[in-house]
């Protein structure tokens, strides 16, 4: 989709793809800090009348974009994310079991953030 933008606002823990002035797909992600800082994607989502344009591939790549711009990495939690990124390794390094089960463990500890 070449008319589309993604912003991340990362205050409302959301990666927005955004076509004119309506939100076509997020993802919603939480940012983790310890055992080491990273960025959690929890779940990934894009409204009917644009799914199969890309746009969940265009978010998760970004994703991983943004935090290797911040020289931290991602912890995907969400399906569709440990999917893209098990297809494109070299644009989404591995992330560490110890920091996926702390990024659990954090989710389970906020049962009404997501």
């Amino acid at each position: 989709m070449s008319d589309m933008e993604i912003r991340d606002d990362r205050a409302g823990g959301r990666l927005e793809a955004i076509a004119g002035d309506e939100v076509v797909g997020h993802i919603e992600y939480f940012v983790l800090d310890a055992p080491a800082r990273a960025l959690v994607p929890v779940h990934t989502i894009v409204e009917p009348a644009h799914e199969g344009k890309g746009i969940a591939g265009s978010l998760a790549r970004e994703l991983y974009g943004i935090a290797a711009r911040e020289g931290i990495v991602v912890a995907p939690l969400c399906p569709y994310v440990v999917k893209w990124a098990a297809r494109h390794p070299e644009e989404a390094p591995a992330a560490d079991p110890e920091l996926l089960g702390a990024a659990m463990q954090w989710l389970e500890a906020h049962p009404g953030r997501f």
